[in-house]
């Protein structure tokens, strides 16, 4: 089979030359456009997600060969969530080759985030499959580029760092509600409020419930700690 243009221009992004290009095609079908001839995305995603994981827990390893498991658990977390997948996935445009059903392509699927990184995990298995561990672990590094240098400033979330806050102060953790949701099923649009039980409070929407609380908890980390 051969690529289309398209195709060979997201392999060139990945970095990697495929000599079953089958794989790379069925690593960007959404089940929306599946069928008898033609398999979707989900068993790559499966088995890249677990390809992932491995590139990940080996590269943090031999980056610091001193921390404890309880250091590296954070930072491994936040490489392979689905945040992280997704955001690399928009850096290399999959979404431009994501293939979709119709339904799917009105909705907006190309810059939904659980398309986007079930098709990078899938992607990563594809490239496994293709050529094996080490071309995988080559095209992970590459497209996760300095992720893995920086990862310990994004592990401390800033959930994580709030709750520490109040805790270091003898508060209960921060109380978070979601007090508005707009938009279409397909797409909502969450806003949650985070409190202390000291009083102070900031509001946060976003396009996940985790992001709009991220987003509500680092305001108000940043007002409480001017």
């Amino acid at each position: 089979m051969k690529l289309s243009a398209e195709l060979r221009a997201f392999a060139g992004r990945l970095g990697h030359e495929f000599s079953r290009p089958e794989l790379l095609s069925r690593a960007v079908t959404h089940g929306s456009i599946s069928g008898p001839m033609r398999d979707d995305n989900q068993r790559l995603e499966f088995l890249g997600d677990r390809v992932l994981g491995l590139v990940m827990a080996e590269a943090l390893l031999d980056a610091d060969r001193n921390a404890t498991e309880g250091q590296i658990a954070p930072r491994f977390n936040a490489l392979v969530r689905r945040e992280t997948c997704a955001e690399v996935a928009r850096e290399i445009e999959i979404g431009a080759v994501l293939r979709l059903g119709r339904s799917e392509m009105k909705s907006g699927g190309r810059r939904k985030e659980a398309l986007l990184a079930d098709a990078m995990e899938a992607v990563i298995a594809a490239v496994y499959l293709d050529a094996g561990f080490e071309a995988a672990r080559r095209v992970v590094r590459h497209v996760w580029g300095d992720r893995i240098n920086r990862v310990e400033e994004d592990a401390r979330d800033p959930k994580t760092a709030l709750q520490e806050w109040a805790q270091a102060r003898g508060e209960p953790p921060p109380a978070y509600a979601e007090t508005g949701r707009e938009g279409p099923d397909h797409a909502p649009v969450f806003t949650i409020e985070v409190t202390l039980a000291s009083g102070p409070s900031e509001s946060a929407t976003a396009g996940s419930k985790r992001q709009a609380e991220q987003a509500a908890a680092a305001a108000l980390l940043k007002r409480v700690s001017e």
